[in-house]
């Protein structure tokens, strides 16, 4: 399906220039933005992936990752194509930086799937959502009605005035913040930090539950005073509680760094958590110490995961709070 774009503005020979993320990229007729989803067809903008889903599943929560938002449940899960950041070393880069297989959903049809599933609701994830704007918000209009919950899994590469109306329909956001670094953002990914990090800042101002990852790939986006650097940030601005992810590189697409071994990973952690309360590691298997979630108050355990099994131990539902100390948790339950 196709769908005019909403945030785009009409230029002289029927060029445009697309206003949903930083780019802006100025598009000739019959010409398509960075993100080879938008395309200009007689001087306007449209999507080409509206309602073209190339994945569709139900997944745990904790897959986002997830691990303060409703942990143990599961959750709807969308992708579509295209990206506005060509990342070197992606790993989604089949439905991300190619084409792809597609099938058509309506945003009622996403509805009744995640209705039908028993899932708390939808997750915009797999490729860059921010990419198929116009469908995620017309879905997560529909889901938030019904009584449903949206989670969005972003670069955070957008625009403020697109951003700022989405994120009334989204209940939590894991943000991809690649790197404490400019550079890395530049030479790697195609980007700039800057508006990744003020995406951040408006989740928090949104009282959107915002969960952070990082992929740390070895030689590149860990070095000690960069990733102190970025800790410390999101700590200041976002808070200590901000949960951060930390997951292991493993080569993929046009890179061959070779995979991160687990010391780098646990290093990494200890940077982080100088600043922050509460920082896992992913997709390693590195011991309940970094995957479980415990009492910042008393040290009881509250969570308990072994991959995508989870056993909600010492949490007190009703109150969001430690069953031994009572100390209240900064989580959804």
């Amino acid at each position: 399906m196709v769908e005019e774009a909403l945030y785009y503005t009409g230029l002289e020979a029927e060029q445009v220039r697309c206003e949903l993320c930083p780019h802006r990229c100025r598009i000739a007729p019959g010409g398509r933005g960075i993100c080879k989803a938008r395309e200009n067809r007689g001087g306007r903008l449209y999507s080409l992936s509206y309602g073209e889903i190339s994945s569709l599943a139900v997944d745990p929560i904790e897959k986002k990752p997830l691990y303060h938002f409703y942990p143990g449940s599961s959750i709807l899960s969308l992708g579509s194509f295209g990206c506005n950041f060509f990342c070197l070393f992606c790993q989604n880069w089949q439905i991300s930086q190619q084409e792809v297989g597609t099938r058509s959903y309506t945003p009622e049809e996403i509805l009744r799937e995640a209705q039908a599933s028993g899932s708390i609701g939808v997750a915009y994830t797999y490729n860059e959502p921010i990419t198929n704007y116009e469908f995620v918000l017309a879905t997560a209009r529909l889901v938030q009605a019904a009584g449903l919950r949206n989670v969005l899994v972003s670069n955070g590469y957008i625009n403020p005035e697109p951003l700022g109306e989405l994120l009334a329909y989204i209940d939590a956001v894991n943000l991809d913040i690649k790197a404490g670094s400019n550079d890395f953002y530049s030479a790697l990914c195609g980007g700039n930090i800057k508006p990744v990090l003020a995406t951040a800042e408006s989740i928090v101002r949104a009282g959107v539950h915002l969960e952070v990852t990082t992929l740390l790939i070895p030689e590149e986006n860990d070095d000690p005073e960069e990733l102190r650097w970025l800790a410390g940030w999101i700590a200041e601005k976002c808070g200590r509680d901000t949960v951060v992810h930390l997951s292991a590189y493993f080569p993929q697409y046009r890179f061959d760094t070779p995979q991160t071994k687990p010391e780098e990973l646990l290093a990494a952690r200890k940077i982080f958590k100088g600043e922050l309360d509460y920082v896992y590691c992913g997709n390693m298997a590195l011991g309940a110490e970094y995957s479980n979630t415990c009492c910042l108050g008393c040290g009881a355990e509250l969570v308990s995961r072994s991959g995508y099994r989870v056993e909600i131990t010492g949490v007190d539902a009703v109150n969001r709070a430690c069953r031994e100390c009572g100390a209240e948790l900064p989580f959804f339950i």
